[in-house]
């Protein structure tokens, strides 16, 4: 497996390609924006784009989304069913944009050649957020960031779902790498000790 990493957008958004090393099969997760800098990126690396996956539904992840669907038309889209047309400015709705759009929830997987996505659904920086593990890597979107976690103020967030979702995400077994939508990774396990947020809610 192989996660290569494009920080894209006026917030610095981090677009991850996952690249299943065995097969060239690749999966885009949050193309937030640059749809020329990340085709170049999946042509230089001679892959087969098979997914485009969104976090959530916030506008700075899902930007590039339906630009990215039109030049590569066999990638099915996922995202919640929740955050399709999420409402407010950070939202940008995805139904009617992209043709057959599919939907994903809790407990759902997605092959990637040799690789297996899973959904975890965590609620609580928008309605319809969601976790994606692969492996040992954790695609977390704006739920969890290096030492805090995502905001809860903005429509559709949810200051108790999100307590939940840390819960969740602090109880797996094992390490993890952390793959946040924005700043730097980090690893559940260090967040387990530092992260004040992933503290409260394991109390």
């Amino acid at each position: 497996m192989k996660v290569i990493t494009t920080v894209v957008g006026e917030l610095g958004t981090n677009c991850y390609l996952l690249i299943d090393e065995a097969t060239r099969e690749a999966a885009l997760i949050d193309p937030a924006d640059s749809p020329d800098e990340l085709s170049a990126l999946i042509e230089r690396e001679g892959v087969t784009l098979r997914y485009i996956l969104l976090t959530h539904g916030h506008r700075d992840h899902t930007l590039a989304a339906p630009a990215m669907h039109k030049r590569y038309p066999a990638a099915a889209v996922y995202i919640h069913r929740l955050d399709a047309n999420g409402s407010g400015i950070y939202h940008y709705p995805l139904e009617g944009v992209i043709d057959s759009l599919n939907y994903y929830d809790e407990g759902d997987t997605l092959p990637l050649g040799s690789l297996t996505i899973s959904v975890l659904y965590t609620p609580g920086h928008t309605a319809g957020s969601v976790t994606l593990k692969v492996g040992d890597a954790l695609f977390v979107g704006d739920t969890l960031f290096a030492g805090s976690c995502g905001r809860t103020d903005l429509p559709g967030g949810d200051p108790m779902e999100m307590l939940a979702s840390l819960r969740r995400l602090g109880r797996l077994e094992g390490d993890y790498t952390v793959y946040p939508g924005h700043m730097d990774s980090t690893t559940l396990a260090r967040e387990k000790q530092y992260n004040p947020f992933i503290r409260q809610a394991l109390r």
